[in-house]
């Protein structure tokens, strides 16, 4: 665990990244809009090197995308929460997975708000 003795500097960084990997292909694994979230990352990304005229817009349409795969990944975190507790139908747990949906929801449409103001020229 985290909190073991000697557990300290590279080799907590290490493990720690150890962690998050596991993270990343348990969610790739399991989770089929991450997946899908990752193909479009694959086009999105190059893209939007190319489309942005300098560092910054560059920077603005990246981080965008990359807000939608935090998110998507906070929501996957909070639904296996939720269904390891249990299936059975209750109101906070489906409360729970609607605020994580409308989350990722949100990150979606501020990306694709970004990508908008980026790319087209309102002048």
């Amino acid at each position: 665990m985290a909190n073991e003795p000697g557990n300290t500097g590279v080799k907590r960084l290490l493990r720690a990244a150890g962690y998050s990997w596991q993270g990343l292909t348990a969610a790739f694994r399991n989770e089929a809009a991450f997946r899908q979230e990752v193909a479009f990352t694959l086009i999105l990304i190059p893209l939007a090197l190319w489309l942005g005229d300098g560092g910054s817009e560059r920077a603005l349409l990246v981080m965008a995308w990359i807000l939608v795969l935090v998110v998507e990944l906070l929501n996957s975190a909070i639904e296996a929460v939720v269904d390891r507790f249990g299936e059975e139908r209750h109101e906070l747990a489906g409360r729970a997975k609607d605020i994580g949906s409308a989350a990722v929801l949100i990150a979606l449409v501020n990306a694709g708000l970004v990508w908008l103001l980026v790319l087209v020229d309102w002048t």
